[in-house]
């Protein structure tokens, strides 16, 4: 059963159907994208604790995969008392969808590197957070997805815009900030993380980000860093995983800075920037990583096979139809290049509805295949 049916939940479904398994996806709407390729689908607000027991007393899967933060995940904890498996695991779904469990565990108790940080829950406690860290910072809501309700705070004036911001991207019930110290970094990187059941931690080679509105425009694969920082960033995300536990594949965000690695935030799922991985960069791309790991299948290497990068496709306004997309064949005419469209049944601005991908042998000019990936999005219009 998967919670959540967005665009990731719908590669992710394509690989568990090639893998033979029987799929029963849920979202708060109908026509999502995984739902129009399960084989069955709910439509529930996943928030209500009672709506969701329902569902799971209905279909009783062996495995719930949750693909987004709005989910009453305690419930999680229940379910595997029941003998279900949760993905990866109950204790890291509740810590991954509060930014709060989640830095903490990471800064305090595992003592990772990380900026520096305060919560608030009030708007006179948010302005001393943010004058105690210093402007400008960054302000995201605890629990949110997708880049929604975070901004960075560049000067006094911005201060209560990010605080409202960050209220209304909210998800869930939970209304509480985190203002972060603005860390001026090189790079920003996802290193994609896979824990097996029965086997060693595996990783897929850096991928780079550009983000705009908290949200990812491009990544691309690999990312130029250096060995160390490298191998920072896997000590790191080995050390986190391993305290959540489980099986599957983690978006582990870091930013490279000067003085080194910093750890950022964790998704237990396969991540957006991970998209990447659909231009045929690796031998399995993340959603077959994600299935083979949850099935306990074993998973003998990640190969890095070509460098790769993705273009975000994005709506320019609200529409309660379902879109017609121009400027796919051109899009599509160059050479080593691909377009993928979710089948969101509507837009709303700056809404995610497809991807350009784009790719070439290793070695290849990262620096053009950006260039080439972004212009082939901005060929695919969304009306």
């Amino acid at each position: 059963m998967l919670l959540g049916s967005g665009e990731l939940g719908k590669e992710f479904v394509i690989a568990l159907q090639r893998l033979g398994q029987y799929v029963v996806a849920a979202d708060s709407y109908e026509g999502a994208p995984a739902m129009q390729v399960a084989h069955e689908f709910e439509v529930i607000n996943m928030l209500d604790a009672t709506s969701l027991d329902a569902i799971v007393a209905k279909h009783k899967p062996d495995l719930i995969v949750p693909e987004i933060e709005a989910i009453r995940t305690e419930r999680f904890f229940d379910y595997e008392k029941q003998g279900i498996q949760v993905v990866p695991s109950a204790k890291a779904a509740n810590y991954t969808m509060n930014r709060k469990l989640i830095r903490d565990l990471a800064a305090k108790e595992l003592g990772l590197k990380t900026a520096k940080y305060f919560y608030a829950t009030e708007f006179e406690q948010f302005k001393t957070a943010v004058m105690n860290i210093g402007i400008p910072c960054i302000v995201k809501p605890l629990m949110s997805s997708s880049g929604k309700g975070q901004s960075v705070v560049k000067t006094v004036y911005d201060i209560e815009y990010a605080w409202n911001y960050a209220m209304e991207g909210s998800r869930g019930d939970v209304k509480e900030v985190i203002v972060e110290e603005f860390i001026h970094f090189q790079s920003e990187i996802t290193l994609l993380t896979v824990t097996q059941k029965n086997g060693a931690t595996l990783f897929c080679a850096p991928i780079g980000h550009r983000q705009e509105r908290g949200d990812y425009q491009e990544s691309w694969q690999p990312c130029d860093i250096s060995e160390k920082d490298l191998k920072d960033a896997q000590s790191m995300a080995e050390s986190v995983t391993k305290a959540l536990g489980g099986a599957g594949i983690w978006g582990v965000e870091f930013f490279i800075a000067a003085d080194g690695v910093y750890f950022s935030e964790l998704s237990p799922r396969p991540h957006d920037t991970g998209m990447v991985t659909l231009a045929g960069t690796q031998n399995l791309n993340e959603f077959e990583l994600h299935a083979r790991a949850i099935l306990g299948l074993p998973i003998p290497k990640i190969e890095l096979l070509q460098y790769g990068v993705s273009a975000v496709i994005l709506a320019k306004r609200t529409a309660e139809n379902y879109p017609v997309f121009t400027g796919v064949e051109q899009a599509i005419s160059e050479p080593k290049s691909d377009i993928k469209l979710f089948g969101k049944p509507t837009t709303r601005k700056h809404r995610r509805m497809g991807v350009s991908l784009v790719y070439d042998s290793i070695g290849s000019d990262m620096k053009s295949l950006r260039a080439k990936a972004f212009k082939l999005a901005s060929k695919v219009k969304v009306s």
